[in-house]
């Protein structure tokens, strides 16, 4: 990328499942300056459950304008969580509330729309729960709501709704729509059959790169923020490819990227799409230069969340001590904690040999759970190469070293933010930062074959 000198600071919108931040990046060191964070919250009343997008703009336009003098900024960039799209109306209003992808809609909608989306083959878009599908959204929303959809004007990604919001210019983005959408062929590079199935292809927004400037701020905005000079907004890009883009920029394939949050996504740079296998979650997604990746993916931020919920605290030290008691004693967790995405459907969790256990070896047993999730999403996308883990997961050792272990592989963390900012700052033009990266892992833990073994035979025959 060219530098663009111009720029000092990047106002960055992160909107995630589960939380948003509004955060100012250095431009040079790619540092996080400033930031402001909010819980995204699902309102569950009227049509059916969804976000609060009012409650958000407000976030949004109050932290931009705390940041407008101190620490100031030249450009914004944006990157929210997928599987969402907003349907607009002539006069850019919302023509029905955006739908929380997780709300599972009747069994007799599911099935119809099952028989109107194309094959794996051509989307590489698994059949996934609720509105993990947008098409799945959009047909669900056109059939029951005939009235209010027959008022769009316009679809439009998620990511590039906020920067609507801010210039007025509608636009799609391809990493939005190559995210189990139904709606992209990775292979062609274009819409699939399934936009003129549902008789939309009308009402998409023209696409536009993620790394187009669509416009300054409008002049309204901009007064209410306090910004007296234009201020570029950029297209915008899904998270989980945000935090895949500054990796492109900067290693050579063959490599993996585990990025981690609400999901654990993981990607295959490098790979190809021949053996990607729809019944367990794996999938194309598309970068930001429009190009597929071999992808897997489950819930594991949410999964820890509501297992360190139940287990209660322990020392990171301790947790990591009880690693190798734990492979001992053959204390497992077997999935699926959340149901409805991952490597092994169907599966529902189950603890085995924890009766006496501690909170330390829990929480250890957690972290060998997640680090066996994501080897599996790892082999389903015939990743090869050194790992890199971002995010959350980052910072928790005794998953780091079950990873590297089970895969005898590099393992290397970033640790600090999730990288989605980082990432979305990088299509301003700004160089990468240097990652702060900690030292290559690379882990044998004694015993783990074994327990490894045993948790697939325990899987295979629960």
């Amino acid at each position: 990328m060219t530098a663009t000198p111009n720029y000092r600071r990047i106002a960055v919108i992160d909107i995630g499942k589960t939380n948003a931040k509004v955060v100012v990046l250095d431009a040079q060191s790619g540092a996080e300056i400033a930031a402001i964070r909010t819980t995204n919250t699902v309102l569950k009343i009227g049509p059916y459950p969804h976000y609060d997008i009012e409650r958000l703009w407000a976030f949004v336009i109050g932290a931009l304008k705390s940041f407008a003098a101190t620490p100031g900024f030249d450009a914004i960039s944006i990157t929210t969580h997928g599987a969402s799209a907003v349907l607009l109306t002539a006069d850019g209003n919302l023509a029905l509330p955006v739908l929380d992808y997780e709300h599972v809609y009747p069994i007799d909608i599911q099935e119809a729309y099952d028989r109107l989306r194309p094959p794996f083959s051509e989307t590489f878009s698994p059949g996934l729960s609720g509105g993990l599908n947008v098409g799945a959204q959009i047909h669900y929303q056109k059939s029951q709501f005939p009235d209010d959809f027959a008022n769009v004007r316009a679809i439009l990604t998620y990511p590039q709704y906020w920067a609507f919001r801010l210039t007025g210019v509608a636009a799609n983005e391809v990493t939005s729509l190559g995210c189990h959408t139904d709606l992209w062929n990775p292979t062609t590079g274009a819409y699939s059959s399934l936009v003129d199935t549902l008789g939309i292809r009308p009402l998409m927004a023209p696409i536009r790169s993620a790394f187009d400037a669509l416009g300054p701020v409008l002049p309204r905005i901009a007064t209410e923020i306090g910004i007296n000079t234009p201020v570029p907004v950029y297209c915008g890009i899904h998270d989980s490819n945000a935090s895949l883009l500054p990796h492109l920029v900067e290693n050579k394939a063959p490599f993996a990227v585990v990025s981690t949050g609400t999901w654990v996504i993981s990607f295959a740079v490098g790979g190809d799409l021949e053996h990607l296998d729809p019944r367990r979650d794996a999938l194309a997604n598309v970068d930001a230069y429009g190009r597929a990746v071999p992808s897997s993916r489950f819930m594991g931020g949410r999964e820890f969340e509501i297992l360190a919920a139940e287990i209660g605290q322990a020392a990171p030290d301790a947790v990591d001590d009880a690693l190798e008691t734990v492979i001992d004693k053959g204390i497992m967790l077997l999935p699926n904690v959340v149901e409805g995405s991952g490597p092994f459907p169907g599966k529902t969790k189950r603890w085995i040999g924890d009766a006496s256990a501690s909170p330390a070896e829990r929480l250890a047993a957690a972290s060998l759970y997640l680090a066996l999730m994501t080897e599996a999403c790892l082999g389903l996308i015939g990743a090869k190469g050194p790992i890199f883990v971002e995010g959350p997961f980052a910072l928790n050792r005794a998953y780091l070293s079950a990873l590297s272990a089970l895969k005898g592989s590099d393992v290397i963390a970033l640790p600090g933010s999730t990288g989605t900012s980082q990432g979305a700052a990088l299509l301003t033009g700004i160089r990468p930062a240097a990652a702060t990266a900690s030292q290559p892992l690379w882990a044998k833990l004694r015993g783990l074959q074994d327990y490894r073994q045993a948790w697939h035979t325990a899987l295979a025959g629960g």
